[in-house]
């Protein structure tokens, strides 16, 4: 077991919060009255909704890392007309203890962007935005395929599989070449059109980017591959369970949030009868 001071240490240690963009809001956001009180439980999540506080309760868990901070936009009031702030009242109520890395997490090294930058084997890989503080971190990664460059359908395969997606968006490149193969890429987590935006790359793998700038992208001889937003990141949750495990010395459970999931899904078109 651990106190709350402890994980947080542990979790800076790891990520520290000035890696994070200067528009975030990382680190403890909801601290519960006795901070000192042990911590064994803890639950991942890519979204703090409110099944996954449910499921904290359920499963005594006394933490909660949000990858995405429930607590963003400043809150002005704390009412049950929000499920927002139903979530933070339900915590502060429950001894819920929850932080958010967020940004830290992406720019870290052994983050969110190198395990997706995983998808492909890569020779090397880089940030793409260096941060200030220290240049091998950073925003998004742009990486060179190792060995011999993949079809544009190859890569698109090893893709899915890597993020255990049933299926991904594409844009192909608009060159005309069905053979195209793919040398080097560029990803980011998440919505990554603003750190990929004028980056040369044979290929862009993030969660979201708007129509017209698939288009841009497209137009520029660059495939892109839209995986979802948080569909983009939730896979990296496996990873840093057992980042997190080793590091409080297998002392305290984590687990990831099996109430997880990203807000959309494909909806098939029935037949007709």
């Amino acid at each position: 077991m651990a106190t709350l001071p402890e994980v947080v240490a542990k979790l800076s240690e790891f990520a520290p919060e000035n890696l994070a963009e200067k528009w975030d809001n990382v680190g403890l956001l909801v601290e519960p009255r006795n901070n000192k009180s042990s911590i064994t439980n803890i639950l991942l999540t890519i979204d703090l909704t409110e099944a996954v506080v449910a499921e904290a309760r359920e499963t005594g868990a006394q933490m909660i890392i949000s990858y995405h901070p429930p607590i963003f936009a400043p809150l002005k009031r704390l009412t049950q007309a929000s499920w927002k702030e139903r979530i933070v009242i339900d915590c502060i109520r429950h001894d819920i203890a929850i932080y958010s890395p967020h940004t830290s997490w992406d720019n870290v090294t052994n983050g969110v962007n190198d395990w997706l930058a995983d998808s492909l084997p890569h020779a090397d890989s880089r940030p793409i935005l260096e941060n200030p503080i220290n240049t091998a971190y950073g925003a998004g990664r742009l990486c060179t395929v190792k060995g011999e460059p993949l079809s544009e359908r190859d890569a698109v395969q090893q893709i899915v599989k890597h993020t255990a997606m049933d299926c991904a968006m594409v844009s192909f490149a608009s060159s005309g070449d069905k053979n195209r193969k793919v040398q080097t890429y560029a990803v980011c987590a998440g919505s990554g059109a603003s750190v990929l935006k004028g980056v040369k790359a044979d290929m862009y793998i993030t969660g979201e980017m708007s129509h017209h700038e698939v288009l841009e992208a497209t137009s520029n001889g660059t495939c892109v591959v839209l995986l979802g937003h948080s569909n983009s990141e939730r896979g990296y949750l496996s990873v840093f369970k057992d980042i997190l495990s080793k590091r409080l010395n297998g002392g305290v459970t984590v687990n990831v949030s099996s109430s997880d999931r990203d807000p959309m899904k494909l909806a098939l078109r029935e037949n007709a009868n």
